[in-house]
Parts: C-alpha cells; sequence; structure tokens
C-alpha cells in the first residue's frame, strides 16, 4: 500500500503511479487491486490506466503465444500489411505490438514498469519509439523530455514516416530469425533504433536544421556505434542486421527493401563535393564488412559477399566478391535481401 501511495504522491502523474504497479509485477494481489481502484477514483478518470496496469502482469491471450515459431510463422505472412498507413492498420499494428509486450512482462516480472513505461503506455508506436529513442540519445545537455518532443514532432510531420517505420519494423522479424516479436526489435535491436534516428536527422537537415540533424548523428554514432549522414537517402524495409560499425556517407543513396550486415560502408572517393557515395538498387544484399566506394551502381537484386571491396558498377541480379569485387554468379533468388542467404551460386 505505500508503494501505491507514493506512486500517487510522486510527480502526481498516471506514469509515475503505474510505474510502482510494474516494480510490483505480478505481486499485485486483490487487496492492492481494492487501494488501487480506490485511489484511481479518488483521483479522477483512471480505469483505463488501471486496466492497462492489470495486462501488464498478465498475458495477452492470442491465437498463438508471442515468440513461439508459429507465432513467427503468422506474422512474417501479415507483414506486408503492416505496411499499410490507413489508421485501421495502424491500430492493428500497434495493438500487436502492445499485446507482445504485455506478453513479455508477465514472462519477465522485472522488466514490467520499463516494459509499461516505454509500450504499453502510449497510444501510437511514433510515441513509444519517441519516448525510447529520447531516453537511448538523451544526454546531460540535452534532455529526453526535448528530445522526445523533437522526434513526435518529425514523425507527426510527414505521413511516410508512418510507412517506413513500420515498414522497418517488419523487416526484422521477417529477415532475422533471432528475432521472434516485433516489440523486441523495438527495444533491443540497435540497428532499428539508429535508422529511426537517421530518419529523424534526414528530415531535420531537409528542413536546414543542420546542427540539430548533425548533433543527433552523433549521438547515434557514439551511443550505438552507427554512422549515418543526415543527408544520406534511404528507403522503407531498410534492415541493418547486428548494425556496429555501419558506415553510410552523405550522398548515399540506399533503395527499398535493403539489407546489410554489419561493418558495411557506403564510402565516397575524393575530397570534391557533388554525388561521390554508392547508390544501392532495391532488394540488395550487403554481407558483413563490404565497403562500396565512390559513385557507383549496385543494381537491384544484386548480392555482395561479406568483406568485398567493390569499386564499380555492379550489374541488377548479379553476385560479387572479392578484394577487387568481381562478378561470380546469380543470386539464388530476385530479390536477396529478403532471404538473407550468402551462399555463392554460379
Amino acid at each position: 500500500e505505500d508503494w501505491l501511495e507514493l506512486g500517487m504522491v510522486v510527480g502526481g502523474t498516471k506514469g509515475c503511479f503505474v510505474d510502482c504497479v510494474g516494480v510490483l509485477g505480478s505481486c499485485v494481489d486483490f487487496r492492492g487491486e481494492g487501494l488501487f481502484r480506490e485511489v484511481c477514483g479518488r483521483r479522477g478518470g483512471w480505469r483505463s490506466s488501471w486496466m492497462m496496469a492489470v495486462g501488464v502482469v498478465n498475458a495477452v491471450q492470442t491465437q498463438q503465444k508471442p515468440g513461439s515459431w508459429e507465432y513467427v510463422k503468422e506474422v512474417r505472412e501479415l507483414a506486408a500489411s503492416f505496411c499499410d498507413t490507413t489508421h485501421q492498420s495502424r491500430d492493428a499494428f500497434w495493438e500487436v505490438i502492445k499485446n507482445e509486450a504485455q506478453e513479455a512482462a508477465a514472462e519477465e516480472p522485472l522488466l514490467a514498469s520499463f516494459l509499461f513505461a516505454t509500450v504499453i503506455n502510449h497510444g501510437s508506436l511514433h510515441s513509444a519509439l519517441s519516448f525510447h529513442l529520447a531516453n537511448q540519445l538523451s544526454g546531460p545537455s540535452f534532455p529526453s523530455t526535448l528530445l522526445m518532443e523533437i522526434c513526435m514532432d518529425v514523425y507527426e510531420a510527414e505521413d511516410i514516416f508512418c510507412q517506413a517505420i513500420r515498414c522497418d519494423l517488419a523487416a526484422v522479424l521477417e529477415r532475422d530469425p533471432a528475432c521472434t516479436r516485433f516489440v523486441d526489435a523495438l527495444l533491443y535491436f540497435k540497428g532499428f533504433s539508429a535508422l529511426q534516428a537517421y530518419r529523424v536527422a534526414n528530415y531535420l537537415w531537409r528542413k536546414q536544421q543542420y546542427p540539430l540533424a548533425q548533433y543527433l548523428q552523433s549521438q547515434v554514432s557514439k551511443e550505438l556505434q552507427v554512422d549515418i549522414h543526415p543527408a544520406a537517402t534511404i528507403g522503407p524495409g531498410f534492415f541493418m542486421d547486428h548494425a556496429t560499425g555501419i558506415v553510410i556517407g552523405e550522398t548515399a543513396v540506399v533503395g527499398k527493401n535493403v539489407s546489410m550486415l554489419h561493418h558495411v560502408t557506403l564510402g565516397g572517393t575524393g575530397k570534391s563535393h557533388g554525388k561521390r557515395h554508392p547508390t544501392i538498387g532495391d532488394g540488395v544484399l550487403l554481407g558483413a564488412g563490404a565497403t562500396i566506394l565512390g559513385d557507383i551502381e549496385v543494381g537491384e537484386g544484386a548480392q555482395i559477399g561479406a568483406c568485398s571491396l567493390v569499386l564499380e558498377d555492379v550489374p541488377p541480379h548479379s553476385t560479387v566478391v572479392g578484394v577487387p569485387g568481381r562478378i561470380v554468379g546469380r543470386p539464388g533468388t530476385a530479390v536477396p535481401a529478403f532471404n538473407m542467404r550468402h551462399e555463392i551460386r554460379e
């Protein structure tokens, strides 16, 4: 009861109040529930918060258990629909993610408070994402509240951001067998976090807010070890597996549904201004440690082998390996970024 009263007093906010319930986790018994309802009644209008708090410590009943292989197969089949930006589709996708968070909180009560504050307490995906990025990237001289407000403003500015976030998130679950829930990708996969922070910085750059965009890029590089220039162009459905050490230069262009692994570099050559970084076509797969330099084009559906050095144009639907890179065959599928297979086929 002391914990529950403290939650009401500290800050007097729904977040602080329910946060204490999250600490208690599944230990909230009938007496705690009664007091919670009583205090909610005194404070007024918190019925929905109570229901959400109960959801944190109780698994949501779904057709398939989130995280199971059956669940992964089911949501992978629906992944394309998650990129739909209609209001109904957005709400349905967000409900899936919140249900996963509730299931995760039931599995591990020690994370109940974190999951409530970061996911379940939010009304939309972009709100939860803004909150999470702000906590990851804020610093002593740049508070998380201000950074969250900036992210929220950017994500709400253009509808294309809603589509890109969902396509990027769906890509993680589709292409990474280590990911079994959308909420895990949202919270724990730094490639996704770095990409969404880039999308904010890119918007700021296009609005000529250069210092703020560069500050955000610097924080991402320092905290997440991913360096994407805010002026680069990256399409939706982009997947960075592991992500550590990825560098994407200022004039690089990355198409739709591209996959790359850690330590990939899309770098420039020379010191002149203008286009000096690669253009990567749709559906390309870039293996770990691949380096692509200069104003060259990697055609759609191409595959670049791990640790290859590419200095010349790559035709569409071809496989390149070696230092320097040479064409050795064709990928086994039209869109190698989707199946993530790195075998060399002649």
